[in-house]
């Protein structure tokens, strides 16, 4: 079992360039911030799933690799690696995820982490991948409000129009935490479908894009899922406080956390950003593999 992350710092001059170059878009977009966690990220991956056999870190230029990495151990895989150069530069993560499966090596039962998902407590093999098949909570909807809601629905069309299934007001939305993916299943999809996949993908986010949850609809459907919530913890930095988040994290009740992102002002950022990284460092006291001695 492979984990792959997505990975995109802000505050890298050169990204900087190529995002206002591209979409004559001032680059201060609060969602592409560096809260410095990645590195707690792949410190969980050692010491509680010490089955996942590679790492590949998926970032759009060598300049976002963070400076501590080890590349030795942390497989570095860039955009124009796995995505077709006419869509190149992208800005928009929903196109990236429509080619993770196209990363060379990648084994047959890899795990899709973003890269504000973190395990804090020790996982088994089984609670992410069981009898050839994906563990991962999909619920039904039924109101596609919101950008995120109608890519949703779009996947879980696309993935029915696929099997020879009729269209749905009737949506999946899968559990909010690392995917569980079978790459013959995402190979046999986008083979079949390449040309129609390719139609959905921008550079910026539009409604019309498909996002990850395509492959994980697709399994679902072809039967290739087993429908079980995976225990975590979420955390919306809106209304989350640092010592709601630092009592968790010395005796957590769940074995993933999740810490999302919102448009913070800069002095309630840097407040949590630090006060976030204390307590992940006291969680993971020492270096991982993945990070320079």
């Amino acid at each position: 079992m492979d984990a792959v992350i997505t990975y995109v710092n802000g505050l890298d001059p050169v990204w900087q360039k190529d995002y206002e170059k591209h979409t004559n878009i001032p680059a201060l977009e609060k969602r592409f911030r560096d809260w410095g966690t990645l590195k707690y990220l792949l410190r969980g991956i050692e010491k509680y799933m010490p089955f996942i056999r590679n790492v590949y870190l998926v970032v759009s230029h060598e300049s976002q690799v963070p400076e501590w990495t080890d590349c030795n151990n942390l497989h570095i895989v860039l955009h124009k690696d796995i995505i077709p150069a006419e869509y190149l530069p992208t800005f928009n993560s929903t196109a990236i995820e429509m080619f993770l499966h196209r990363i060379e090596g990648l084994d047959e039962e890899f795990l899709y982490f973003n890269d504000d998902m973190f395990p804090v407590d020790t996982c088994k093999p089984e609670e992410f991948f069981r009898e050839g098949k994906g563990v991962i909570g999909m619920k039904k909807h039924i109101l596609a409000t919101g950008m995120y809601k109608k890519q949703c629905k779009n996947s879980s069309n696309f993935a029915r129009k696929a099997l020879g299934l009729s269209s749905s007001y009737i949506f999946l939305r899968p559990q909010h935490i690392c995917s569980p993916m079978l790459k013959s299943l995402c190979d046999e999809l986008y083979d079949n479908y390449e040309n129609e996949i390719k139609k959905t993908v921008t550079r910026l986010r539009e409604e019309k894009n498909l996002n990850q949850y395509l492959y994980l609809d697709y399994m679902f459907y072809k039967g290739r899922i087993i429908n079980e919530n995976i225990p975590k913890k979420h955390f919306s930095l809106a209304i989350a406080s640092a010592k709601q988040i630092r009592t968790f994290l010395q005796n957590p009740s769940r074995k993933m956390v999740c810490i999302n992102d919102v448009h913070l002002s800069e002095q309630k950022y840097e407040e949590l950003r630090t006060a976030i990284i204390e307590a992940f460092e006291n969680h993971f006291p020492g270096l991982s593999r993945f990070e320079k001695a």
